[in-house]
């Protein structure tokens, strides 16, 4: 059974391989790499980075949430993959809370508008 046969719910555990699920349920795949975020700027870089947004990207809270919840800029099936999330949570607990509430609440934007935006942690290393 294949994650991405379901609609999102929250952040979810990502499949072992994400990017042949993904290509195999046509669902658009990009991965922001938390490894290294120690603070909210680190953490807009990582997106800004990651994503491509450019330096029009405002590099805060509402940005990020606009830029992900955009029903006319977003695919149809997207899938952000939050390599080493269960870290970054663990280290940074306020950070990822709210991160968690600005990615989950664009989720929930995008669902309204007929849109899935998948969002996927990575196993810690201790796991996989």
């Amino acid at each position: 059974m294949n994650l991405f046969d379901h609609p999102p719910e929250g952040i979810q555990l990502a499949p072992a391989e994400p990017r042949l699920a993904a290509a195999g349920a046509q669902v658009r795949l990009r991965e922001v790499d938390l490894g290294r975020v120690r603070d909210k700027a680190d953490l807009m870089l990582a997106f800004a980075n990651d994503l491509s947004l450019g330096a029009a990207f405002g590099r805060n809270w509402d940005a990020l949430y606009d830029v992900l919840s955009d029903p006319d800029q977003a695919p149809g099936r997207l899938a952000l993959v939050l390599c080493d999330f269960p870290t970054f949570e663990r280290q940074q607990p306020r950070l990822a809370a709210e991160l968690r509430r600005v990615l989950v609440g664009a989720q929930q934007e995008l669902a309204s508008t007929g849109k899935s935006l998948w969002l996927l942690s990575d196993l810690p290393d201790s796991v996989g």
